[in-house]
């Protein structure tokens, strides 16, 4: 298959590997283009949008959301620059979030541990801490 390919809306979500639903939310948020309907018949998509398609589920999976995306897309292949500092603000997000996720998972191996010491009494030292907290 090449780029001049045109294909219905099905057979596009099924190489991208999504269903019909989210062709057609991206096209709402104007993520990808949606191609006139002749007089009679379906929309023809260009095969390029698969690999556009598969670019955003990567980039999401990377943890870009669909607005940090849309600017990548609109950036293109010739700006590489200013990609890559999109990366990196990306990357600095993340790496504040892990520490943040960290700092929530020692808090609450703490409470756990309190809670399996009061297990036995009538009391829960889980529900008590979360209780006191500002």
């Amino acid at each position: 298959m090449n780029n001049n390919d045109q294909l219905t809306i099905g057979k596009l979500a099924k190489l991208a590997g999504v269903n019909v639903e989210t062709i057609r939310y991206y096209q709402r948020i104007e993520m990808i283009r949606e191609p006139t309907k002749p007089m009679s018949g379906f929309r023809h998509y260009d095969a390029s949008l698969v690999n556009t398609i598969k670019f955003i589920k990567r980039a999401q999976q990377l943890g870009f959301v669909l607005a940090e995306i849309k600017e990548l897309l609109n950036l293109g292949e010739g700006n590489c620059h200013d990609v890559k500092e999109l990366a990196i603000a990306k990357r600095q997000k993340i790496v504040h979030q892990l520490k943040d996720l960290n700092a929530m998972k020692k808090e609450l191996d703490g409470l756990i541990d309190a809670c399996e010491k009061t297990e036995d009494t009538p009391n829960c030292a889980l529900i008590d801490s979360l209780a006191k907290s500002p």
